[in-house]
């Protein structure tokens, strides 16, 4: 392999190895996942509509005085609406939702899919004033009340009734198709209470529970996500991040898992806010979070707050239709390799949805993505395929100057690239073609392990292409490689080498004895073994791209060297142009006039 070729390679494959160091390897080191299905074994039955039932018996509640106003006392129930793809169950106790299950989705082992569940670790709680004093509506008892919308929806209205005219009432409206709730706080002849405050104090504390196959992978995608008043997103990660505050106004904040998420959208904004993660050691739990925020309040006796709630998937195309940057809750394209996300939404989200649409396996989408892919990017490839063509025909001459020259490098570079002036080479011909195809390559590396219509999707021995598929469940850990084996990962490392092999029979080697041309003429055969490790634990779906797609290579250079590219042609075409003026560029001249002056500095 020519010693351009072979820079482009190492850039390609050393960009590529700095992105998995830096947004895998920065992770904190986790406990190995312990595995428990109790999630599954303790989802309850889906909630109906009908009058509520009570659950559980506040028995604090019953104890207090009779005479005290309805929202201080009475019993804890759930309640719940549903559309047919969203279920939610709300408490009576706090009036808050506390259960939200999708039917669409299952968990990893088969059972019903809930993004959080529970009492405990789920609320969401106003603080307050109520004659003089801070009143939590986690602690007040609501009435429900639901009705039908026009559309189909459903609607719940939860009130509180606090005496003397005075009410706190949250109103909850699930459109008939959806995962976007609307919401409405309304405090009722309250206007005196308000005049005392100018902002209430919010509690909204998430604990999303374990529905993939790997808890360690969950934890590591598990990201409180927020988009300012003034549209800008950020987002942090929990295990790198636990603890963050806010000065700005908030538009929507979001607690997000690898496939689901939970949104609180302002109808205008919050006003400031701070988040609190934990990892637990609960293996049913990937994460919790509390958010502590402020709503601004004018005194009035009807004051309202209004909001969305969104609970529900990972899907670019739903969350783009909420039409408020909720899309960037699905990272495809970070960091240094942002503008990836563009490829990734106007070519490669396109071409997959087309193809889903009339081809069912998954699988043989990914296959078609990729030779679509290669199509696209096939002037590239032809493009360095022809100039390694030209550097081994140019090989024997540069044997010639080596020889001629011996260990003289600076000399050996100005006749090297004396040589290729004349001959009409440009020594970057075989780099860049490879580094523009860079992009299309992070694209996918993006794009597939988000992609939630590969979750549990099944191909060949994988029964789930968004994440690895294991043969061999190995019982103990290996350091840098894990505790199971992937084949598709055996298959892409055994593709890539066979890849090596290939060009190394068919390009020039790197010239030189010295430590950089034996690292060089080593790197394609190492670089594999190394990823190897790193993408053991990454989506089936994502090694199987890389497999086939080196087997593509494979394929499409034996056609372009056996059938298109002439050497004989080349070779012609090269002497042909060396009888021709040469022609130096200013920037060749100034490079010219450098290697001149080292020179003779070094002859000196």
């Amino acid at each position: 392999m020519d010693r351009n070729s072979i820079i482009g390679f190492v850039l390609l494959l050393a960009l590529g190895a700095g992105y998995i160091f830096w947004n895998n390897h920065e992770q904190q080191l986790y406990l190995a996942q312990k595995h428990a299905d109790s999630v599954a074994a303790a989802a309850n039955q889906k909630p109906v509509i009908p009058q509520p039932q009570t659950v559980k018996t506040d028995t604090v509640a019953q104890a207090v005085d009779t005479t005290l106003p309805a929202a201080y006392r009475g019993s804890a129930s759930n309640v719940s609406v549903s559309n047919g793809e969203l279920t939610v169950a709300f408490s009576t106790k706090g009036g808050f939702p506390v259960d939200a299950s999708l039917s669409n989705f299952k968990t990893y082992v088969g059972g019903d899919l809930h993004i959080f569940k529970g009492e405990n670790g789920n609320k969401l709680s106003f603080n307050i004033p109520v004659d003089g004093k801070t009143v939590a509506t986690d602690q007040l008892f609501f009435t429900p009340q639901i009705s039908n919308l026009p559309n189909g929806g459903k609607q719940l209205r939860m009130t509180a009734d606090l005496a003397n005219g005075k009410s706190v009432v949250l109103d909850y409206s699930l459109p008939s198709k959806g995962y976007m709730m609307t919401a409405n706080l309304r405090l009722v002849g309250m206007q005196q209470d308000l005049t005392s405050v100018q902002n209430i104090p919010v509690l909204w504390n998430t604990e999303m529970l374990h529905t993939e196959k790997d808890l360690k992978n969950e934890r590591m995608n598990m990201q409180v996500h927020y988009q300012m008043k003034d549209g800008a997103h950020d987002y942090f990660t929990v295990s790198r991040t636990p603890t963050k505050s806010l000065d700005e106004p908030v538009h929507w904040m979001s607690v997000r898992s690898h496939f689901f998420n939970s949104t609180l959208v302002a109808e205008d904004a919050f006003k400031t806010g701070s988040f609190d993660g934990k990892e637990p050691v609960d293996s049913g739990i990937v994460a919790t979070n509390s958010s502590n925020f402020q709503i601004p309040v004018k005194a009035s006796n009807d004051f309202s707050f209004g909001f969305k709630w969104y609970m529900g998937p990972n899907d670019y195309k739903i969350l783009k239709s909420q039409n408020i940057g909720m899309d960037e809750l699905i990272q495809l394209g970070i960091g240094p390799f942002f503008f990836v996300k563009y490829i990734s939404k106007w070519m490669i989200i396109p071409i997959f949805d087309v193809l889903s649409s009339f081809i069912s396996s998954f699988g043989l989408i990914i296959i078609c993505l990729t030779i679509i892919i290669r199509l696209l990017t096939s002037f590239f490839t032809y493009k360095s395929y022809l100039s390694t063509a030209k550097m081994r025909v140019l090989k024997p001459e540069l044997d010639e100057l080596r020889a001629k020259l011996g260990d003289n490098q600076q000399q050996m570079g100005m006749e090297q690239m004396k040589l290729y002036r004349t001959a009409g080479v440009n020594p970057l011909g075989g780099c860049l073609p490879m580094l523009l195809q860079m992009p299309f390559l992070l694209s996918v590396y993006y794009f597939i392990p988000t992609a939630i219509q590969l979750r549990q999707s099944h191909f060949l021995w994988s029964n789930d292409l968004s994440t690895y598929d294991s043969i061999l469940n190995l019982g103990f850990n290996i350091p840098l490689y894990g505790n199971h084996v992937s084949l598709f990962t055996l298959l892409m490392t055994a593709s890539s080498l066979l890849l090596a092999v290939y060009n190394k029979n068919m390009t020039a080697a790197p010239g030189g004895n010295d430590a950089n041309a034996q690292m060089m003429k080593y790197m394609p055969y190492i670089m594999p073994i190394m990823f190897l490790g790193w993408f053991n634990s990454m989506a089936a779906g994502l090694t199987f791209y890389y497999t086939f797609s080196n087997l593509l290579s494979l394929a499409q250079q034996f056609i372009i060297q056996k059938f298109v590219i002439n050497e004989d042609k080349i070779h012609a075409q090269i002497q042909q142009n060396k009888n021709k003026p040469a022609q130096t560029s200013k920037w060749q001249q100034r490079l010219d006039e450098m290697q001149k002056s080292q020179a003779n500095r070094t002859k000196k």
